[in-house]
């Protein structure tokens, strides 16, 4: 109860106080990314109930001769490298949060076709709500390996408390300030998972 009552009450207080951020943003992706604004999605929340998770678009609609989307890289300009290195593409996450679909702090929402793939241990991330921030988030981000990010998931998990929440999202200030872990090596956005039974 009191995790939901901060969660709501802080949730609130950020969307009323980046009113204006929000509409400059929105008229932002306009110009440099064009329509829709927002990325709306299938996610899987609390015991894998899919909900829609709310976002920024931080990719063009860029296809190629055939009508096929092109690659991540070839659709993500610098503005949508800006929104995503700032952060500023999650800032709609805050809606979902003020729902009660996700929470601050949890394990990270993935896409509904990993459901599958997760191994026993691994499905246990779907125990407590998804957040906008997590233990995984604070200790590598994008830049760990998937194993390491199911590992960190599952000892929140295990061992969330309200201070540990609290004491996640400092560290999440601190690594949104830095821009630190924002990509895998070598990629524009985190590869797919493909499975993990061990």
């Amino acid at each position: 109860m009191i995790k939901r009552l901060f969660d709501f009450f802080v949730a609130s207080i950020c969307i009323i106080v980046l009113i204006p951020l929000f509409f400059i943003l929105y008229f932002l992706i306009l110009w440099h990314i064009g329509q829709p604004v927002f990325f709306v999605q299938m996610r899987p929340g609390l015991q894998g109930k899919p909900f829609l998770l709310y976002k920024f678009r931080s990719m063009t609609n860029k296809k190629d001769a055939k009508g096929n989307l092109l690659s991540d890289a070839e659709r993500l300009n610098i503005f949508g490298r800006f929104l995503r290195a700032s952060s500023f593409d999650e800032l709609p996450t805050l809606w979902n949060v003020i729902k009660g679909d996700m929470s601050l702090v949890g394990p990270r929402p993935l896409l509904m076709e990993y459901l599958p793939l997760y191994n026993k241990n691994q499905k246990r991330r779907h125990e407590v709500k998804p957040g906008i921030t997590g233990w995984a988030q604070v200790n590598g981000r994008n830049a760990i390996s998937w194993k390491k990010k199911f590992d960190f998931d599952i000892w929140y998990v295990d061992h969330h408390t309200f201070w540990i929440d609290l004491k996640i999202i400092a560290l999440t200030l601190k690594k949104v300030f830095l821009r630190e872990g924002i990509t895998e090596s070598g990629q524009v956005t985190m590869s797919k998972f493909t499975g993990n039974t061990k």
